[in-house]
Formats: C-alpha cells, sequence, structure tokens
C-alpha cells in the first residue's frame, strides 16, 4: 500500500519534478530573504546588483520563451517527453540541452541579485540542483526515446552553455 501511494506521488511522467520545482518558484519570490544577523549589502552594491540582475532576468525570460518556441508541440512542463513529441535540436538546443532550464536559472539568479538576498541567493542555487536533477530523470526518458539523444548528449552542455 505504501508504496503505491509514493508511486502515486511521483507521478507516471514525473508530476512531482513539477510541483517541487513550483514550491521553489514560490520560495525564492516569497520567502524570506535573508537571515537576523546576516549582513545586508554594501550600498555601493546596490545599484550593480539591482542593474545587474534586471538584466539576468530579462535575459533569462528571453532565452525561456525562446527555447519554449523552438520546442513548439513537444514544450511540457513534464520531464517526461510527450508521447506524439518530436526531439528538437535546433535553435538554442544547438548550444545548451535544456536552454528553458538554462533561462530559468538565469531569472532565478538575476531575481536574488535584484532583491539583494541572501537566502534568495541560497534559492536560486537550491533551484539550480533541483533542475539539474529533474533533467537527469528527463535525460533518462529522452535516451530510451530517442536512441540518437545519446551522441547529442556528449556534444552539447545540460545546463550552461560551454560549461555544464
Amino acid at each position: 500500500m505504501r508504496l503505491n501511494w509514493l508511486r502515486a506521488l511521483r507521478g507516471r511522467r514525473g508530476e512531482w519534478y513539477v510541483a517541487g520545482q513550483g514550491a521553489l518558484f514560490l520560495l525564492l519570490v516569497g520567502g524570506p530573504r535573508s537571515i537576523g544577523g546576516l549582513q545586508p549589502w554594501p550600498s555601493g552594491l546596490q545599484v550593480a546588483g539591482e542593474a545587474g540582475g534586471a538584466v539576468l532576468l530579462a535575459t533569462g525570460a528571453l532565452i525561456a520563451l525562446l527555447a519554449a518556441t523552438h520546442l513548439g508541440r513537444s514544450l511540457t512542463p513534464l520531464p517526461h517527453p510527450r508521447d506524439d513529441g518530436s526531439l528538437v535540436l535546433r535553435g538554442l538546443y544547438r548550444w545548451v540541452r535544456h536552454p528553458i532550464y538554462f533561462g530559468v536559472i538565469l531569472m532565478a539568479f538575476g531575481w536574488a541579485l535584484y532583491v539583494q538576498g541572501t537566502l534568495t541567493l541560497v534559492y536560486a542555487g537550491l533551484l539550480f540542483l533541483f533542475l539539474d536533477l529533474k533533467s537527469r530523470r528527463e535525460e533518462r526518458w529522452l535516451l530510451a526515446r530517442y536512441p540518437h539523444y545519446a551522441a547529442y548528449r556528449r556534444r552539447v552542455r545540460k545546463l550552461l552553455p560551454f560549461l555544464y
């Protein structure tokens, strides 16, 4: 009985990843930004943090939007590929295997810089780790569905173009 409950919680297509991602988004945007005792950011960094954060937010949003557009009908928030989907290797997918996640990561760190929250930077880091975990599961399903995904995976970085 317990195993069925856990299996239902995880979902057949990775639904729990979407729920976890949503919870991290809520924490990132609405959670506490610092802990008592932590020093606020120096006043000299406030303008630079806001400006740099705004640039990362806008860049990340544009990347995620363009990547979603490239996916077209294959777009799904779930890590399991759509049954009627196809593997997309063009556009931003030539540079990074998960450009939507890359855009979301940029937006998360951009938000943390913009609001200058020390804890918000931690939440952005947690979101990065979570998206790495989600992408690992997604890639197992992609490898099972598209045998040529293995060669693509060897050629193109996962979450950060040219780095990781």
